[in-house]
């Protein structure tokens, strides 16, 4: 057996890309992963990394929202939306006095009733979902923010059962989502949720060297891992793949002939793609037009991520938390920042202080049209406002990703639906990645693993 990896890019990983720059650990892609999903903390362990893993500093677990210029802090035991201890949600500037009553009306409104099928009928946007059980308010002053900072997304079109079916859940076994939460709340160690605000802090890890360890160490472990299947492996960088065609044989089951921008041309007797859904689209169109319409209905955002480094001495504010985010409603081109060296060791030297700022997504697309001394000029101007810098960074790295996060509209499960019944006539084809069933690095890392075990059956089929 012979497997051939294909990596349009000049190096393997894709967005997994870790920098080292006068001390400084940068991130460009993510910079961590949950591990309330297993598939990424065992991926690690099978690869031996367990000892490079860490956790988030556990002396600031909180993070902050901005409000008419300020960053106030999300109450503790705050998730997404919604509130799972209510003194200190009573005691928060985030809200007006008339949202918080609003929002409590959560405790007294009925559950929607739903028809139980799976169907476009039975699912909401978030921003419908937000105001029918806590109002407007809510949603514009932490739903949003708190999403938008996850999936880029713009809320009015974010598929609630997609992306966050918890909460459907919770509505309908518990009909409130602050009884459920604070049922949730009680149940949990004293060490996880509580004492923190916004997400579950605790259960985010990363690498002490940056992430792209991981795919660093998969790529070095290829070989082992073929010696163990009797199979030879390859991996061809800068070899974007330019055509895809199903061949049939006589008497056999057909196979696929795959042409790459070398002019290299691969006989294989089966085909993942983890490519966006619109180039796998584009690969497709010849094969299955029917498969590759559904894929290219699939919309991206691109956003853009730019690390600060600075002296810390320069920096007014007291990063006492992980981050803020911000809501579109405050006009800012900044929709979230992280200080990477306060939620994880080893970020920046003694006495400097590494900030990552996000821009762009589904709501602020013209954002990535600036050229570069704009867009830092701009998001330099926020981080003034915010945090009170004058200096200029010591140096900043400006990261785009053109059309890099798929947004789950309403529908998309359907969509998806329809994609893997397509994909049913073509056995010896699967599809991988984040435009799929998740967006996260546990959820890339199970749709891989997914997909190789699918071809892998047919294959001994």
């Amino acid at each position: 057996m012979q497997l051939t990896l294909l990596e349009a890019g000049s190096r393997v990983g894709g967005i997994f890309q870790t920098q080292e720059r006068d001390g400084f650990l940068l991130e460009h892609g993510p910079d961590s992963f949950i591990s309330e999903k297993p598939a990424a903390l065992e991926l690690a362990r099978r690869l031996d990394l367990e000892p490079h893993l860490i956790e988030t500093n556990e002396n600031y677990r909180r993070s902050f929202v901005v409000k008419h210029g300020r960053l106030l802090p999300v109450p503790e035991g705050f998730h997404l939306m919604a509130p799972s201890r209510l003194w200190p949600f009573v005691k928060s500037n985030i809200f007006s006095w008339r949202g918080k009553a609003r929002m409590s009306l959560d405790l007294v409104l009925p559950r929607r009733l739903r028809n139980g099928s799976v169907g476009d009928a039975d699912d909401e946007t978030l921003a419908h979902f937000v105001r029918r059980r806590l109002g407007q308010e809510a949603l514009e002053r932490m739903a949003q923010p708190m999403v938008g900072g996850i999936y880029t997304a713009d809320p009015e079109q974010l598929s609630l059962r997609a992306t966050m079916p918890r909460f459907l859940e919770m509505e309908r076994e518990h009909r409130s989502l602050i009884r459920a939460l604070r049922k949730q709340n009680s149940r949990q160690d004293s060490g996880v949720g509580q004492g923190t605000s916004g997400a579950r802090y605790s259960l985010f890890l990363s690498f002490d060297r940056g992430m792209q360890l991981l795919t660093d160490k998969l790529a070095q472990r290829i070989s082992n891992f073929t010696s163990e299947i009797s199979a030879q492996t390859s991996i061809s960088v800068n070899a974007p793949v330019e055509s895809l065609a199903l061949e049939p044989e006589e008497g056999e089951t057909p196979r696929w002939k795959v042409r790459t921008s070398r002019g290299e041309t691969l006989i294989a007797d089966a085909v993942c793609l983890a490519l966006p859904a619109y180039r796998s689209a584009r690969l497709l169109r010849d094969v299955d037009a029917q498969l590759a319409s559904e894929l290219d209905g699939i919309p991206y955002a691109s956003s853009a991520t730019i690390n600060f480094a600075y002296k810390r001495e320069n920096i007014p504010h007291p990063l006492d938390g992980f981050g803020f985010v911000v809501p579109f409603i405050e006009k800012r081109a900044i929709m979230a920042c992280t200080f990477s060296s306060v939620k994880f060791p080893g970020r920046a030297p003694q006495g400097h202080a590494l900030l990552r700022a996000f821009v762009g997504g589904a709501l602020q697309p013209q954002l990535l049209n600036l050229s570069r001394d704009d867009l830092l000029a701009t998001v330099r101007a926020d981080l003034r406002e915010l945090l009170g810098i004058e200096q200029a960074p010591l140096f900043a790295e400006v990261s785009k990703w053109e059309r890099s996060m798929p947004q789950y509209h309403v529908g998309h499960l359907e969509r998806v639906m329809r994609v893997e019944q397509r994909l049913a006539s073509l056995p010896t084809l699967a599809l991988a990645g984040n435009a799929y069933r998740g967006l996260g690095v546990p959820d890339c890392i199970s749709s891989g693993e997914a997909a190789a075990d699918l071809l892998a059956a047919d294959l001994r089929g």
